[in-house]
């Protein structure tokens, strides 16, 4: 049984029972349309999660679940909305792993990043890979080391300061012994362009945003800095089997609600998605997209924040990581 599957299902199966029953949710939750807010433009990684679950969903509830972009400042405007929304179900957060990075980068936040939201489920998360473009020299984690420990080092381009490839780039860094100087672009895309331009040579990114860039032949991926290796790259070591491991980095993707949502209706949109993601059409669109199904409940998912939150915090004082 290939790795991530084995561990989706692991990670699914203390949702079976519930899931397999009727959740019984506060009144006839829900009985008007559920709102679905996402902090980052259609079309990315976080989005993706958003439009793969909308229709199943809206099949489940009987009622339309509407999806609002509301893009900016590493979602930190998604998350002030939902923060501030009526902790009663109908506006859930498609949060990503940013949020757990941003109060460890800005000094103040409309909110608190822990006590104002509600986790309810995990959905998956994307392994942060570290890439090159397809016309640079290097073709091992070794050949990037070696030229890195050469003064002045190399550069690496990043999705942002605090992005989930940054974070990678510091572990690594210093794991490593070699100068990596950050380049920060607004978003993935760009930073991704350069690195195929040569223009920067390498790049630590997540793999659901690179994987059709390294389908055409235009990103070489060196190494994963997860735990586990990817169905899609079959062939790409990990860190860790390199004698390189670092703390995991991966970005994850999940469902959460505003602080104190009655716990009948988060029951019951964990086990909805729960249910959902062990759908074979819907696990394989992730898997093919570069994730891997996690499926953690309430309680994991509180968890996993709270642990990231204080790790982030760690890591970026060591490195002066922050915005300004």
């Amino acid at each position: 049984m290939p790795e991530s599957t084995r561990r989706a299902a692991l990670a699914l199966a203390a949702g079976a029972v519930a899931a397999g029953r009727p959740s019984r949710a506060q009144g006839n939750w829900p009985d008007r349309p559920v709102r679905l807010i996402i902090g980052y433009p259609a079309g990315g990684p976080t989005d993706f999660g958003g439009r793969l679950l909308q229709e199943p969903l809206q099949q489940l509830w009987g009622q339309p679940l509407v999806i609002e972009n509301r893009a900016g400042a590493s979602q930190i405007i998604a998350a002030e909305l939902v923060a501030k929304s009526p902790p009663d179900g109908y506006t859930l957060f498609l949060c990503a792993s940013t949020h757990t990075s941003n109060p460890a980068l800005h000094a103040k936040l409309p909110y608190d990043t822990l006590n104002d939201f509600t986790p309810i489920v995990l959905l998956y998360n994307s392994p942060t890979v570290l890439f090159t473009g397809a016309d640079q020299p290097y073709r091992t984690v070794a050949e990037v080391v070696a030229a890195a420990k050469k003064p002045p080092g190399l550069t690496h381009a990043s999705s942002g300061v605090g992005a989930s490839g940054h974070f990678a780039m510091e572990l690594f860094r210093r794991k490593a012994g070699v100068e990596l100087t950050n380049v920060a672009y607004r978003g993935a895309a760009p930073a991704l362009q350069d690195v195929i331009g040569g223009r920067i040579p390498i790049t630590f990114s997540t793999l659901s945003g690179a994987i059709g860039l390294v389908r055409d032949g235009k990103l070489r991926p060196l190494v994963i800095a997860g735990p586990n290796r990817s169905e899609v790259l079959p062939g790409v070591p990990t860190l860790a089997e390199l004698g390189l491991e670092i703390p995991d980095t991966s970005p994850w993707y999940g469902f959460v609600g505003p602080g104190r949502m009655p716990d009948p209706i988060v029951r019951r949109v964990a086990a909805d998605v729960q249910g959902l993601l062990r759908r074979p059409d819907i696990a394989k669109r992730i898997v093919d997209q570069g994730g891997i199904v996690e499926g953690e409940g309430p309680e994991e998912f509180a968890a996993r924040m709270k642990r990231e939150v204080a790790s982030n915090a760690e890591i970026a004082r060591a490195a002066g990581m922050r915005v300004e």
